[in-house]
């Protein structure tokens, strides 16, 4: 997609696309490579997908979602590829823009947090049509619902935050709390049969919505 050269969208996106902070002046231990910030915005978007952090796969092609957890989320939501992908009416904005490299049990570590220091409030700022908000994982929870006024119990884990989903939903933007698509997630999936017969039909609605 191609922006006026006056786009504040469009600066901001070329700086977040240039930075090498966690590389050169890292808040905590260096990124172990070069940096690839990862993510697709449009002003237009009605449906934000807000995760993690790329892991290597998504490091590799520069596209998010381009691994099998893309394929279980895309099935969750209802969607083809073709409108997973379709810029102007869907962002996909991790809370760390590169992948953090991996711990010594060779586990993805935690979204850098440069990414929301520097970039998170002032990109959310410039997409005012996003209605819908899938969360997937704690970091993007704690921030989307701290910057939403979205409250959930103290200490809550994912089971509870998750299965509260339409307390959070029916707000502007609504908010859908998700579980990691990973396939290591399928244990958890087995055991909260509700999560498939009763959260994934209000979720595929509600994308549904908001890409029509």
């Amino acid at each position: 997609m191609s922006f006026e050269t006056g786009d504040p969208l469009a600066r901001l996106l070329t700086d977040i696309r240039a930075c090498r902070v966690c590389r050169d002046a890292p808040s905590g231990p260096r990124l172990p490579h070069e940096p690839r910030p990862v993510l697709r915005v449009a002003a237009t978007a009605r449906l934000l997908i807000a995760g993690q952090a790329p892991g290597v796969r998504v490091h590799a092609s520069g596209t998010p979602f381009t691994d099998p957890s893309g394929d279980r989320l895309r099935q969750w939501m209802g969607v083809t590829a073709e409108e997973f992908y379709d810029e102007a009416r869907v962002a996909i904005v991790p809370m760390g823009f590169c992948f953090p490299g991996l711990d010594a049990k060779k586990s993805d570590l935690p979204p850098r947090a440069e990414c929301r220091a520097l970039w998170h409030d002032r990109l959310f700022a410039l997409l005012p049509a996003v209605q819908t908000v899938l969360v997937v994982g704690a970091y993007a929870r704690a921030y989307h619902f701290d910057r939403l006024g979205l409250t959930a119990p103290k200490g809550a884990s994912l089971t509870e935050t998750v299965a509260r989903w339409r307390d959070f939903s029916q707000g502007h933007p609504g908010v859908i709390p998700l579980p990691h698509p990973s396939w290591r997630n399928s244990g958890w999936l087995k055991a909260h049969p509700w999560f498939e017969a009763e959260l994934l039909p209000d979720l595929r609605a509600a994308v549904r919505a908001a890409l029509t």
